[in-house]
């Protein structure tokens, strides 16, 4: 049988493939079975920030030498390293990460985190976005799921295009019921277009959720690490959510990987009555990718800039000179 007959046959998927067999990567471009290249636009799907085939990357994953895996448990240096980094590099007063495995995963994780904080279980979101596949996820997403799956959770409740002062009132008319736990959003929503939100409308919401108690979430999966221009969506608004949510371009593809940040206020306060348990979260090796990613990144930023930014110097032990 030859690769589609294959997929076909034993793989499960959403429609039919692209007629691309995937056989290596380097750069931005993809290289097929049989030897043709094929521009990467997408960079796997928002993951690969760096290109493919980085050296010190790959470096280090190839010259790991650490622990197979760490229970969830012990106490692993690495973890808080990494950790250390996001609290460094993502905007505000977000401090405290819990590990996951990839973006819907860290979703659910922040939904979880704004029930246990607020003891509400309402939720606002854009209509016709996507945030991952659970049913947690999909709940949040576009209302036509509840189509497909009639068990979706209740009280989540969407607010449609553009945007605007308008979209804002009716955010405000949702969220002065109080009991809305957490509004989410993508800080510029990739499933409608790349549609960038005027920005009195991210603003707005910011305030009316410090004036009724509710959170608000930024959904990075796609947008986080430069994918937008600056190293998080959220900067372009000025905005600083009470949670963040990360995967895809952590390790820059070259390893699955996610994670949910929140303010210590937050986990101080939901301490015993929320932990974040992920067999694979933060497997040792995908950290090591991890932190090599984040440092080349750093140094990236610097040279760009000409000077380190606010977290570049902490981290650029270890990155290009």
């Amino acid at each position: 049988m030859n690769a589609r007959q294959l997929d076909r046959k034993y793989f499960g998927r959403q429609g039919e493939p692209e007629d691309v067999v995937v056989g290596h990567s380097a750069g931005s471009y993809l290289i097929d079975s049989r030897g043709r290249k094929y521009i990467d636009f997408m960079m796997g799907w928002c993951v690969g920030n760096l290109g493919w085939g980085n050296t010190e990357i790959r470096a280090a994953a190839r010259t790991f030498d650490g622990p197979e895996y760490v229970h969830p448990n012990y106490l692993y240096r690495p973890w808080a390293e990494l950790a250390e980094m996001l609290a460094h590099m993502t905007p505000g007063a977000l401090a405290v990460s819990y590990r996951t495995t990839g973006g819907t995963e860290s979703v659910e994780a922040a939904l979880q985190i704004a029930m246990a904080y607020t003891g509400r279980g309402s939720f606002v979101s854009i209509e016709d976005s996507y945030h991952g596949n659970s049913i947690g996820a999909m709940s949040i997403g576009a209302s036509d799921n509840r189509e497909k799956f009639k068990s979706l959770l209740p009280n989540c409740h969407k607010i449609e295009t553009p945007l605007d002062a308008r979209a804002l009132g009716k955010v405000e008319t949702l969220l002065k019921k109080r009991d809305v736990a957490a509004f989410i959003m993508e800080p510029i929503i990739c499933n409608l277009g790349a549609l960038v939100p005027e920005a009195d409308f991210v603003r707005g919401v910011r305030k009316l959720c410090t004036r009724y108690g509710t959170l608000f979430i930024a959904d990075e999966v796609a947008t986080g690490f430069g994918r937008t221009g600056t190293l998080f969506a959220c900067e372009h608004f000025g905005l600083e959510p009470d949670v963040l949510c990360m995967a895809k371009a952590i390790t820059g593809g070259y390893g699955g990987m996610g994670a949910v940040i929140t303010t210590s206020k937050i986990a101080k306060a939901i301490k015993g009555r929320f932990g974040m348990y992920s067999t694979y979260g933060w497997h040792p090796r995908a950290v090591a990718v991890a932190l090599a990613n984040l440092r080349y990144l750093s140094a990236i930023a610097t040279r760009f800039s000409g000077t380190p930014t606010r977290w570049a110097n902490t981290f650029l032990r270890g990155s290009p000179g």
